[in-house]
């Protein structure tokens, strides 16, 4: 009986999560299979190498941060405010996941000193602002408007992490929630 093959999403996201944790330099073959708890070996006969493992990383968070996103907002319907309503609350639900925002900001910080890592993470912010674009655009008629309203959603959904403000009496979900509304008016 021969042993069971970690499966090759394991790694992958095993690979995420050390991203996440150190950046790119902490994605290193003996350390996720430490943390899988598997020998080494079971890597080569999914990746060959490294740099294909961090390719495949990158792909899994480019579609999982952007398409696979899009596609479950889309997928339940509704208008565009029900639809960026939606979109507030995944991007919200994901703050934790390998793919959500530690990743992120993993991956924006290997962006500065990586080129071909900067040009995804480029097409990926497009794709998002397209996104939202096509979503604000449907009721807001003013094209500043439009983009003023996608600039602050997005950097809030990225800034957000590094803001230490206090807001008197409110909470910060508190001021997430009138931000949110004032969007969406």
């Amino acid at each position: 009986m021969g042993a069971t093959r970690t499966p090759r999403g394991r790694w992958i996201e095993e690979g995420l999560r050390a991203l996440a944790a150190g950046g790119p330099e902490a994605v290193r073959v003996e350390s996720l299979a430490q943390a899988l708890g598997v020998s080494k070996g079971g890597f080569y006969g999914h990746f060959g190498n490294r740099d294909t493992l961090l390719a495949e990383m990158l792909d899994t968070w480019e579609r999982e941060s952007a398409e696979a996103v899009i596609d479950q907002v889309e997928g339940a319907g509704g208008d565009p405010r029900a639809k960026l309503k939606r979109l507030f609350a995944i991007a919200a639900a994901s703050e934790g996941a390998a793919s959500g925002v530690t990743a992120e900001l993993a991956i924006r910080d290997w962006a500065r000193r990586d080129p071909s890592v900067a040009e995804r993470l480029r097409r990926v912010d497009n794709r998002r602002m397209d996104y939202l674009r096509s979503l604000f655009g449907a009721f807001c008629p003013d094209p500043d408007d439009v983009e003023v309203r996608c600039m602050v959603v997005y950097s809030l959904r990225i800034g957000d992490h590094f803001i230490a403000a206090d807001h008197g009496p409110r909470s910060r979900a508190d001021v997430m929630e009138l931000t949110r509304n004032w969007l969406l008016r």
